[in-house]
């Protein structure tokens, strides 16, 4: 099972409303140019928010034993863990993923839980047999 750090192009789309009076702030400081556009405002806002927690970050990570950054499960892992008699209990703050080739039969077989604070990518048929899993 690969641990990765995960990288910029590795991200989620998300959708916020946002009032007009904010936007038009937002828009404003793009305007004078210390953004370069809305979503420049936004990533930093989100990022010093994050910095600022950092610490409560890492201290929960290690506490609740999460995976930080990417983990990916290939066919040949959850195979390995089946002929061991294992189950797995994944828990991930970032991505975890799920090979494409993973058949939902083996995903049920080897995976006990999963929490996953970020993104799951995961096949359809994987998903919806994981989905009382999936916290």
């Amino acid at each position: 099972m690969a641990v990765h750090e995960l990288k910029p192009k590795d991200s989620e789309k998300i959708t916020i409303n946002l009032g007009p009076v904010d936007l038009g702030q937002i828009d404003l400081l793009v305007q004078e140019g210390f953004y370069s556009n809305r979503t420049d405002l936004i990533r930093t806002a989100i990022r010093n928010q994050l910095a600022q927690h950092a610490d409560v970050v890492r201290q929960t990570v290690a506490r609740k034993s999460l995976v930080l950054g990417l983990q990916h499960y290939s066919r040949a892992d959850l195979e390995a863990v089946q002929a061991a008699g294992q189950r797995l209990q994944i828990q991930v703050l970032g991505l975890a993923s799920i090979a494409a080739d993973v058949p939902a039969e083996l995903a049920l077989a080897t995976i006990e839980s999963i929490t996953v604070l970020g993104a799951l990518h995961a096949s359809a048929p994987v998903r919806a047999a994981l989905a009382e899993r999936i916290r």
